[in-house]
C-alpha cells in the first residue's frame, strides 16, 4: 500500500510524456510537412514565372541595354521587382525598385534559372500585418524554434507532473487510513469507524465498510450476550439435574420416580434452551429467507389446536403471506405457549387484515399483564418479568425469536394491554 501513490503517479507521469513527446512529434512533422507544401508551390510558381519571363525577354544575345529595357517594363507591368544576369553571372539590368527591396531586412531574393543559361532574380519584400507591403512579420517564438520547443514541453511535463503528485497522494492517503481502519477493526476494536466523507469511490467505499463493521459489531455483541446468559441459564437445569442423579443411589423406589421426573424435566428444559438458542444464532447469520406464499390461518389453526386456545378469525378475509413456514409456525406456537404459560386458561388467537394492507395475529390472555415499561423490554433475549421465571419457568428466548423472526419477514411484533385485564401480543407480516 504504501507505495500505490508511486505506481499511480509514476504511471501518470508516464502518460503525460508519452502524450509530450507524442505531440512535439506531430507539431514537428506537421510543420515540416507545411514547410515542404510551401516551398512546392513556391517552386512550381517561380518555375512558371521563369518560363513566361524567357519567352518575353530578347535572347542572350541582343544588346544590353534591350535585354534591360524588356526587364523593366514586364517589372512594371507584373509588378515584381526584378533583376537579370548573363550566363557569366554578370549584371544585365534590374528594376528600380529591385535594389531598394533587396536591401530591406528579412526581404526575400528568389533566382529563377533560365534554360538559355541567365538567371532572373526577384525580390520580395516581407509581409506583414500591413498588408503586402506592410511592416514585416516578427520573427517566429523561440519556444517553436529548434530546442525551444522541447524546453516548452519539458517545462509543462514538470509542471503537471507537480500537480499531479499532491492529487495522487491525497487519494492514496485515504486508502491508507482505510486499511488502517480495517487492520484496528479486525485487531478487535468493533466500535472503530473511518472517515467516509466525500462522494467518491473511496467514500462509497469507506461508506460499505462502516455499515458492514456496524452489523458485525451488532451481530458479534448480539451473539457474545447470547452465549452469556444461555451459560447463565444452563446451570440451573444442570445443577438440577446433577443433584437428581446424585440421589438416585440412596432414593427409595418411591423416590425414584420423583427424581426420573425431575431428570425427565431439567433435559427437556435444556433441549428446548439449546434449540432457541441455535435457532436465534441461525437468524442471525442467515442472508436470506426461503421466501413461499403461506396461508397463515391454517397454521393458526393447528397451533391453536394444539395448546387449546380459541381461534378467531376474521370473516371472508385472505390470510396468504410470504416467508417461510416452518419460521412463522415457530413465531405462533412461542406466542401461544406464552400466552399459556403466563396467562392462564383463556388463550385468543384473532385474525384479521390491519388497515395498511398487512395480515394481524393478535394473541391475548387473561394474564396478570405487563408494565407499560416492560412492553419492550420483554423482546429482550432472556429478560423474564421479576417472579415469573420461579412460578411459569421458560428460558426467556420465546418473545426474543418472535421478534426477530418477524423482522426477518419485514413484519413486527408488539405487546398491548387487553381491555378487560390481560395481554395481546399482536404480530403482523406483508400480506402476499
Amino acid at each position: 500500500m504504501k507505495s500505490l501513490y508511486l505506481r499511480v503517479w509514476l504511471t501518470v507521469v508516464a502518460v503525460l510524456a508519452l502524450f509530450a513527446l507524442g505531440s512535439g512529434w506531430l507539431f514537428q512533422h506537421q510543420m515540416e510537412h507545411e514547410r515542404g507544401r510551401f516551398d512546392a508551390a513556391a517552386g512550381e510558381r517561380l518555375a512558371a514565372w521563369g518560363e513566361l519571363l524567357q519567352q518575353a525577354l530578347p535572347p542572350p544575345k541582343a544588346p544590353a541595354a534591350q535585354q534591360a529595357e524588356v526587364l523593366r517594363e514586364w517589372s512594371e507591368r507584373l509588378r515584381v521587382p526584378l533583376a537579370l544576369d548573363d550566363p557569366k553571372g554578370q549584371r544585365v539590368g534590374e528594376a528600380e525598385a529591385f535594389a531598394r527591396i533587396s536591401a530591406e531586412p528579412q526581404a526575400r531574393v528568389l533566382p529563377i534559372k533560365l534554360d538559355d543559361g541567365r538567371t532572373l532574380w526577384l525580390a520580395r519584400p516581407p509581409r506583414g500585418p500591413g498588408g503586402r507591403h506592410g511592416p514585416p512579420l516578427p520573427p517566429a517564438p523561440p519556444w517553436i524554434r529548434g530546442t525551444g520547443l522541447v524546453a516548452v514541453l519539458a517545462l509543462l511535463f514538470m509542471a503537471v507532473a507537480a500537480g499531479a503528485y499532491p492529487v495522487v497522494r491525497r487519494l492514496t492517503r485515504r486508502l491508507e487510513a482505510l486499511q488502517a481502519g480495517v487492520e484496528r477493526f479486525g485487531n478487535g476494536a468493533l466500535a472503530h469507524r473511518v472517515d467516509d466523507s466525500g462522494r467518491d469511490e473511496v467514500a462509497a467505499l469507506a461508506r460499505s465498510f462502516n455499515q458492514a463493521a456496524e452489523r458485525t459489531e451488532k451481530l458479534l455483541r448480539s451473539h457474545q450476550s447470547l452465549l452469556a446468559n444461555a451459560s447463565h441459564e444452563l446451570r440451573s437445569p444442570l445443577a438440577r439435574l446433577k443433584m437428581a442423579v446424585s440421589l438416585m443411589e440412596t432414593a427409595s423406589p418411591g423416590q425414584q420416580a420423583g427424581l426420573q421426573a425431575e431428570i425427565h424435566a431439567n433435559i427437556a428444559e435444556l433441549d428446548a434452551l439449546v434449540e432457541e438458542v441455535l435457532l436465534s444464532s441461525r437468524l442471525d447469520v442467515r442472508p436470506d429467507l426461503e421466501r413461499h406464499p403461506v396461508d397463515l390461518l391454517v397454521l393458526a389453526a393447528e397451533e391453536a389446536a394444539r395448546v387449546g386456545a380459541q381461534l378467531q378469525p376474521e370473516a371472508d378475509a385472505d390470510f396468504s403471506v410470504q416467508g417461510e413456514e416452518r419460521l412463522l409456525r415457530r413465531a405462533l406456537r412461542n406466542l401461544l405457549e406464552n400466552a399459556q404459560r403466563y396467562g392462564g386458561d383463556e388463550v385468543v388467537l384473532e385474525l384479521g387484515r390491519a388497515g395498511d394492507g398487512r395480515v394481524r395475529a393478535a394473541v391475548c390472555d387473561r394474564g396478570p399483564g405487563v408494565p407499560a415499561e416492560m412492553r419492550e423490554r420483554i423482546f429482550e433475549p432472556f429478560f423474564r418479568l421479576p417472579g415469573h421465571a420461579e412460578l411459569q419457568g421458560g428460558v426467556g428466548l420465546g418473545l426474543s425469536l418472535v421478534r426477530q423472526i418477524a423482522q426477518r419477514h419485514e413484519g413486527s411484533v408488539r405487546c398491548e394491554p387487553r381491555e378487560g385485564g390481560g395481554s395481546c401480543f399482536v404480530l403482523e407480516l406483508p400480506a402476499c
